[in-house]
């Protein structure tokens, strides 16, 4: 089977009412981005980071995939599917896809504050974590990568589309580094889709489907399946 690799940004989850990162004001959720998405806010106000990303959970929690994500596990059947993130939310995973890489970490998980490696699962009826909070014997904080911080898992997901045959971008401004250099890595005979209302400017190579993200998928997973 062939290789195909979706690059997703929040335009997939937007359809499920998940809200985007950033908006032209600056603000997310009310709140300055940057006091609440960066080392220097968790640093000033440790706080007030963890509420936040408490709120984000439990508006999480009655959201579902919308038929983007399923479209993007159906095609497991007939491809080697690996989707790369930049989304925190688990939509992915519910709307059943088995290979997942978040590259901004994940918004159901919390890691140890002395060992980033370490991580943990918050239950579904316990999501709120505060400063004090302690997890088998560990401080923890959000399991988010924060505006200041370095990307950990860019390096798999450079060697994931450096094995494609095909990558599909949905959702994405292709603003945001270092995820948005990922394209740079696909190989020159890899077949390119990019699935965007409104899209940013790609290479000619890149083949244009300016949709939403469930009608883009609606239209170009058939026509996939229809190549495999």
């Amino acid at each position: 089977m062939k290789n195909l690799v979706f690059i997703t940004g929040a335009g997939v989850s937007a359809e499920s009412g998940i809200s985007t990162f950033r908006d032209s004001d600056g603000l997310w959720e009310n709140y300055p981005v940057m006091e609440v998405a960066s080392h220097t806010g968790f640093v000033r106000n440790p706080a007030l980071v963890h509420e936040f990303y408490n709120m984000r959970r439990r508006d999480l929690l009655d959201k579902l995939p919308n038929e983007a994500h399923k479209w993007i596990a159906r095609l497991e059947e007939y491809f080697n599917v690996d989707v790369i993130t930049q989304n925190v939310d688990n939509l992915h995973e519910k709307g059943g896809s088995t290979r997942v890489l978040h590259l901004h970490g994940e918004l159901m998980k919390v890691r140890a504050m002395d060992d980033e490696s370490l991580t943990f699962t918050l239950d579904e009826g316990n999501l709120a974590t505060t400063p004090e909070t302690v997890i088998e014997g560990h401080r923890v904080r959000p399991h988010i990568v924060f505006f200041e911080e370095a990307v950990p898992m860019i390096e798999p997901a450079i060697e994931i589309v450096a094995e494609a045959d095909i990558v599909v971008i949905i959702g994405t401004s292709l603003n945001v580094y270092p995820a948005a250099g990922l394209l740079s890595y696909a190989r020159r005979d890899a077949e390119i889709y990019y699935i965007d209302p409104r899209p940013a400017a790609v290479p000619s190579r890149v083949k244009v489907i300016p949709l939403p993200a469930t009608e883009g998928m609606a239209q170009l997973a058939p026509a996939l399946i229809a190549e495999a």
